[in-house]
């Protein structure tokens, strides 16, 4: 038993031969993709908007080095004489011709149209993943708010997560001949801007259409949400029941979700392959594949007397397992303040991810190339921090 399960007194997991997921298809695969799922879910959604990228603009992402535009940065034409260089400008003070500006004007115009239109500031993502773990290049340091098209390129480039959909989406599915890579229509998502409060994210674990457990996404112990815990999971069983769990084509798989205070609605942020790519955060997936998952036909149908023992049921602080198995509700976990759990989390979040290649060659060349590196990096967010300096930052609303 892994020391989450055992810290969070999850059952005894089968052996790693009774581990078994169904085939992972290629077309599942697709129905997570946000250009698929946002349209059919887009009253719970956040503002988005979708833009399709051409095979060109995947190449310039998938290739080594960062290349800017000129909008947002000052001049500067290699971070040092190695293969690794950010641009903006070439020796002339003109704008190379692989300047996103240059070789994908139009897609660059319509990427500025596009942050103008949902306020000036937007969270990107591509088809299925964030670039999250790239936040510590972003000139907001630990965020994905971006105000340029710069401020985007620069946290595609840079993300691990991204570079998985681009090279690696379809690894470990089923074979399909009549889905391949090629088929993939890429889009880059420009969702609103507005602050989280990461406590309230929470990932849900969805095995034959029955919602079976949901999991804390935030890697830190928040005090209040233990008094919040069954009205967070009710109203998450709520949402699922009336949105989701007829209408996704898969009986399987997994959603995210943040519930804005005080918590009467649910906000649809992503939907995730049932496979292991797919991060059980305070689960395993041991556990999650032998959890009990009645097909629909045998959950009782009594859904209002459910509810309100349920409710009657609430209001005890520590409400017993053996309830929750009557109401065939989903079990929640919440990050503990002490143990293994919390000193298990207390890393950064993504920081497997937060050294590229960039940094390590520098490290390779010795203090002097850190050195430049920071050097010429301070530079550049000193100089796209001068050119925001006027501008107001709107939250705005979430609808």
């Amino acid at each position: 038993m892994s020391n989450l399960a055992q810290m969070t007194e999850a059952q005894n997991e089968p052996t790693d031969s009774e581990l078994n997921f169904e085939p992972v298809t290629r077309s599942h695969i697709l129905h997570c993709s946000y250009n698929y799922w946002h349209p059919r879910y887009r009253s719970s959604a956040i503002k988005s908007l979708i833009i399709n990228l051409p095979p060109s603009f995947i190449n310039y992402l998938c290739t080594d080095g960062i290349i800017l535009s000129n909008d947002s940065f000052p001049v500067i034409t290699s971070i040092y004489d190695t293969d690794i260089s950010i641009f903006t400008k070439d020796d002339h003070g003109e704008e190379p011709d692989s300047s996103p500006s240059v070789a994908f004007h139009e897609l660059h115009e319509k990427i500025k149209k596009s942050i103008a239109e949902l306020g000036g500031l937007v969270a990107p993502k591509l088809n299925w993943s964030a670039p999250k773990d790239a936040t510590w290049i972003s000139m907001k340091k630990n965020s994905m708010e971006c105000a340029t098209p710069d401020d985007i390129y620069l946290l595609l480039k840079s993300s691990d997560f991204v570079a998985f959909d681009l090279q690696h989406v379809f690894d470990g599915t089923v074979e399909d001949k009549s889905i391949s890579k090629e088929d993939i229509k890429y889009v880059l998502v420009l969702r609103k801007w507005f602050h989280i409060n990461t406590s309230f994210e929470f990932r849900c674990f969805v095995r034959k259409r029955k919602l079976i457990a949901i999991s804390q996404r935030d890697v830190n112990h928040f005090e209040f949400l233990s008094s919040l815990k069954n009205k967070i999971r009710d109203t998450i069983v709520d949402f699922f029941g009336k949105i989701l769990k007829d209408t996704f084509p898969d009986p399987n798989f997994v959603f995210d979700v943040y519930l804005p205070e005080p918590f009467e609605r649910v906000r649809l942020m992503d939907i995730n392959a049932w496979a292991p790519r797919t991060d059980p955060l305070l689960f395993s997936w041991h556990e999650l594949l032998s959890l009990p998952s009645k097909e629909s036909s045998q959950i009782a149908s009594d859904l209002d007397a459910n509810r309100l023992l349920f409710q009657r049921c609430s209001s005890q602080e520590n409400q017993s397992p053996f309830i929750d198995n009557i109401l065939e509700l989903p079990e929640i976990r919440l990050v503990k303040k002490t143990g293994q759990q919390a000193y298990n989390l207390a890393s950064s979040q993504y920081s497997a991810h937060k050294v590229p290649y960039e940094v390590v060659q520098a490290g390779l060349m010795g203090k002097s190339g850190i050195d430049d590196f920071a050097t010429q990096w301070e530079q550049i967010l000193r100089g796209e921090a001068e050119m925001q300096s006027g501008f107001s930052s709107d939250e705005g609303d979430i609808d």
